[in-house]
């Protein structure tokens, strides 16, 4: 056993590496001057980094300002690894991030976070400052752009790319990293017979498939899925035989199996690492949380809920499906959407393209007023 062999970035600092070659790329003003900002217009694409040769990426920072109501949805992420054409990565900006819905959320964890104000609901035009340490290597070339799809200009987006470049190729097995945003607006409820009694324990109905569930990844090759974070608005609540959208398990086929799959849970909130339908409300830990909870009564309204699995992994060789029920034997009618991540070996399955805009926004509730961002 080598005792100096670091098995974590803090026990790791002391390595001094050759061959390695730390880099940033930025909006930092190229005259001198104080406007680090660049400005995307209507349509435009941002390129962030176009990164020539072999290395990782290992931090990203941005933040923005935008006046268009939603841009956290509008503004458009994607990322591409040696020459691809279908993006690795595509999400709208907000949702990659960390918070749904088109909505900002002070909140923390190990590999993404969202630094703004203390308070739920949209904050007008000042996007939050936004961070990924996702480790995302490549074998010779990176580009990662912002596409503005609002109706407004991008008046000002900031960032910082940090990356290494190295002298010797990268592992043959280094996966890639991949994210995809997915939304089903609303869920397709499932009939069910009558419940004996009120008891979340008593509902009737089975799943023995898991055919209807949401459906939250589905990729091919070999890979690790890390993580997802889950927006739901809990908006059918009078017509749910319970207001919480939690009774729904998580179920993720592994390599093209049946039901039941090799991980099969017991409740959303499980899932997620809480327990007794989000007791506490928002909660935050490096590796799970609830990044945005409702403040309304018995569950109804947005949640944004967050699970990484570092220690963890859910490793495939062929394919992985990722899903959650919708409420217990998918019997809820809500807005689901969530953004997956994971690392795989190329080449991946294609990401669909996003939906219109239109098709992205969130529902508004009144008690949000005039700032509908």
């Amino acid at each position: 056993m080598n005792p100096w062999r670091p098995n974590s970035p803090l026990s790791g600092m002391p390595l001094i590496k050759d061959g390695v070659h730390s880099k940033r790329e930025s909006s930092y003003d190229r005259t001198g001057a104080n406007r680090d900002f660049v400005r995307v217009e209507t349509g435009e694409t941002a390129t962030l980094c176009d990164i020539e040769g072999c290395g990782c990426i290992k931090h990203i920072w941005l933040t923005t300002f935008c006046q268009a109501p939603q841009f956290l949805r509008k503004l458009v992420l994607e990322m591409y690894w040696d020459g691809e054409t279908n993006p690795s990565v595509r999400t709208p900006l907000g949702d990659f991030f960390g918070v749904g819905h088109a909505m900002s959320k002070h909140f923390v964890s190990l590999p993404i976070s969202m630094i703004t104000l203390k308070r739920n609901g949209p904050n007008g035009p000042y996007g939050p400052a936004m961070n990924s340490f996702f480790s995302m290597p490549f074998g010779s070339h990176a580009r990662i752009q912002i596409i503005n799809q609002s109706e407004m200009p991008v008046e000002n987006l900031f960032y910082h790319i940090d990356y290494e470049l190295y002298d010797e190729p990268i592992p043959a097995d280094m996966g890639r990293f991949h994210a995809t945003w997915n939304r089903e607006n609303p869920c397709k409820a499932v009939p069910q017979p009558v419940s004996p009694s009120n008891a979340a324990a008593d509902l009737a109905g089975v799943n023995l498939t898991g055919e209807e569930n949401y459906v939250a990844l589905e990729a091919t090759g070999k890979g690790i899925y890390v993580g997802i974070v889950l927006n739901v608005d809990n908006f059918n609540v009078s017509n749910q035989q319970h207001p919480w959208f939690v009774e729904g398990d998580d179920m993720i086929f592994i390599d093209g199996e049946s039901w039941p799959p090799s991980i099969h849970g017991t409740g959303l909130e499980d899932y997620f690492h809480s327990a007794w339908c989000f007791p506490t409300g928002e909660y935050e830990s490096p590796y799970y949380g609830t990044s945005l909870a409702s403040d309304t009564q018995e569950h109804f309204g947005k949640w944004s809920l967050y699970r990484f699995h570092v220690e963890e992994p859910i490793y495939f060789q062929k394919s992985i499906r990722v899903t959650f029920e919708h409420g217990h034997n998918n019997d809820q009618t809500n807005d689901w959407s969530s953004v997956a991540y994971w690392y795989q070996l190329e080449p991946h399955k294609d990401l669909p393209a996003l939906p219109d805009v239109e098709q992205r926004l969130a529902r508004r509730w009144p008690d949000f007023g005039v700032w509908n961002r």
